[in-house]
């Protein structure tokens, strides 16, 4: 009989540790997502879903953790957003390499938002990660932007016109500089003219007859300065959706202004790849953007 009671009690001690670690895991894969702005974003039109910018907080193991941040941007042609493929799937791998990551959902025409909203969206969310460094333990200094397609646009945009500020300051963490340390951009658009952007991104964000200043503005090959962040491009040749050149001009941009600059074009590979296999090479891109972050000591803990 007493081996018997030992034998349940030490199942029972093996059933609560398999249930302790399970609840871990779980706790550790949560994500806490906020809104940008609590009390109201600049130029909201109602209290929907859509008129509340958010940032989901996605944190590595702090055994991996590299001190380097990177807000999201995921793409849908300033219409929609790939929130799963070009937002949780990427921060599930940025996770993998020690990267903390910040999906953000910022607003767009498909909610009834154009110009400037997204670009406020952007920069409100790299002041948040920069504000609160010292709570995510990342480096106020390394914490880059990563668009695809239209929130490559965007995170270009934020990369690029960090000298204006495009909404009043609202509380303390407006207080923290939003010039990304660095950017990553997967088949982005990057200009506003009619040559070579995608003309769906270009309505949504501008408007059936935008002003030409205002195109030549957020064109953003024209934009690049020397204080420019570095920046890794990605794109494919037969990109069908955005044109490879978006992706060339900003690296000649890049090139001509001293900015350190990587960028691979594949052969092959479908608009809207993101992280998935089945779009076959191209779909090696994260191993060679961790090589580039590698390369620009961005995936060392600080002091090693």
């Amino acid at each position: 009989m007493k081996s018997d009671i030992r034998i349940i009690l030490a199942c029972l001690v093996v059933t609560a540790a398999f249930a302790g670690a399970a609840f871990a895991a779980q706790t550790a894969s949560i994500q806490n997502t906020e809104l940008l702005w609590p009390d109201g974003a600049p130029g909201a039109k109602g209290t929907e879903d859509g008129d509340k910018p958010t940032l989901t907080i996605c944190l590595p193991d702090k055994e991996k953790a590299t001190d380097t941040a990177i807000v999201i941007c995921p793409g849908g042609g300033y219409g929609n957003l790939s929130m799963d493929r070009e937002g949780r799937q990427i921060a599930d791998w940025l996770n993998s390499i020690g990267v903390a990551a910040f999906i953000l959902k910022y607003r767009h025409g498909g909610v009834g938002y154009g110009h400037p909203a997204p670009l406020q969206d952007a920069q409100r969310a790299i002041r948040i990660v920069r504000s609160r460094a010292k709570q995510y333990n990342i480096d106020p200094e390394r914490i880059g932007i990563m668009g695809f397609s239209a929130g490559g646009h965007l995170a270009s945009s934020a990369g690029t016109h960090f000298l204006k500020n495009y909404y009043d300051a609202k509380d303390e963490i407006d207080k923290a500089g939003c010039r990304p340390d660095f950017m990553v951009l997967l088949y982005p658009v990057i200009t506003m003219d009619d040559t070579y952007t995608h003309k769906g991104s270009k309505r949504n964000l501008l408007g059936n007859n935008p002003d030409q200043q205002l195109i030549e503005n957020l064109s953003n090959e024209t934009q690049v300065t020397p204080e420019t962040p570095p920046t890794f491009l990605v794109h494919s040749t037969e990109d069908r959706t955005v044109p490879v050149e978006n992706s060339i001009n900003f690296y000649l941009a890049l090139r001509k202004a001293g900015v350190p600059a990587e960028m691979h074009i594949y052969l092959k590979g479908s608009h809207g790849s993101a992280i998935e296999k089945r779009f076959g090479r191209i779909s090696t891109w994260p191993q060679r953007c961790a090589e580039w972050m590698n390369e620009m000591k961005l995936l060392n803990k600080q002091g090693n």
